[in-house]
């Protein structure tokens, strides 16, 4: 029962990542940004962050706690890396637009309007996060079924 739970809230986590940093970017590379699509930028933001710590969280668990299958069989598996390089260069790539939004948040917390010159930007990140995301499951499909 907890290898199926494990699976469901880690897929459920991808799948939540993937609509997040989509519609993220949908909403952040619209014009005009002003307070109420900047509060949309921030819940979509908000759910890409907790998609990550659900799909991390439980991949962790699922790796080291050997519910699915042995931590020695996704340390040999040429799949398994390529998902943890793809997951690598997701959170690389999220550095930059997380301390940009978090810079956003405190300036309209203190009634500031934000620089929003660098929300193309983000977007285009977003939008590459999200495939990176696709080709994530891509990788764990290929894994799941003794590929790599």
């Amino acid at each position: 029962m907890l290898r199926w739970l494990l699976a469901t809230a880690h897929l459920l986590g991808l799948g939540i990542g993937l609509g997040a940093v989509w519609a993220r970017a949908r909403l952040i590379g619209a014009a005009p940004l002003d307070r109420t699509v900047l509060r949309r930028v921030f819940n979509a933001d908000a759910w890409w962050g907790a998609a990550a710590v659900l799909w991390i969280g439980t991949g962790l668990w699922r790796l080291f706690a050997g519910t699915e299958k042995p931590t020695a069989y996704y340390l040999a598996n040429h799949a398994f890396y390529a998902k943890m390089a793809l997951l690598g260069a997701i959170l690389l790539l999220e550095l930059w637009p997380m301390v940009t939004l978090i810079r956003w948040r405190v300036a309209l917390a203190q009634g500031q309007v934000p620089n929003t010159e660098p929300a193309r930007m983000i977007a285009t990140i977003s939008y590459a996060q999200a495939a990176l995301v696709v080709l994530m499951v891509l990788a764990a499909t290929a894994m799941a079924r003794g590929l790599g």
